[in-house]
């Protein structure tokens, strides 16, 4: 009993974490960027339609008004595996223009994408994207990493209560390891030269 309730603390924590920190897209403060996290893809290389949800909600935060770049990072591990191509691609077919994109091509985990966001992008503030079962952990997980963060949950479909669950389910160990290396392990992910997205300027 006291092991179940160690794996599922972080959860309820990042829970009660997020509840402040999550609107809609009418309700949320303008932001300079807007970070989108990785989803899959199908072996044909497009976007899972959880990853297709992620980025059609930016592009809807984007022709609100409600920030000027978007960040797409994803995994980009092998040549056969580019997230943020697939991103990149299917935000310009809904409109959002080439410029206002940039690619994280090393956001294989929540944590690795949040730590880039800071060290290699600069950015200190930010509108995270993703759905409402990953949302408390990435919040959790940026804003302990530096980057001050709110977020608007992705869920533009009904989405089958098996995958629901799958998916709720994997996020319970997901955030006990992510609160791990948060507060113990503390590891660093590959980086590389900075690449600020708006120098000298605050986010």
């Amino acid at each position: 009993m006291a092991g179940i309730l160690v794996v599922l603390l972080p959860r309820l924590i990042t829970y009660l974490h997020a509840i402040t920190r999550t609107y809609k897209i009418v309700e949320v403060s303008p932001h300079k960027v807007a970070i989108v996290f990785g989803a899959g893809l199908w072996r044909d290389g497009t976007p899972t339609p959880v990853l297709r949800d992620r980025v059609k909600t930016a592009s809807k935060l984007y022709f609100a008004g409600k920030t000027e770049k978007i960040l797409l990072s994803g995994d980009n591990s092998s040549e056969y595996y580019d997230e943020p191509s697939a991103m990149k691609k299917y935000a310009i077919s809904l409109g959002i223009p080439e410029e206002a994109i940039v690619l994280d091509y090393a956001g294989r985990r929540t944590y690795d994408t949040c730590y880039r966001a800071k060290h290699i992008f600069g950015i200190n503030k930010a509108i995270l994207i993703t759905q409402s079962f990953h949302l408390p952990r990435a919040l959790y997980t940026c804003n302990s990493l530096g980057v001050n963060s709110i977020g608007v949950p992705s869920n533009l479909r009904t989405y089958r209560k098996s995958s629901l669950f799958y998916w709720n389910l994997r996020e319970i160990p997901a955030t006990f390891v992510a609160m791990l290396d948060l507060h113990i392990n503390k590891p660093i992910p590959i980086l590389g030269d900075p690449e600020p997205i708006f120098p000298e300027k605050a986010q």
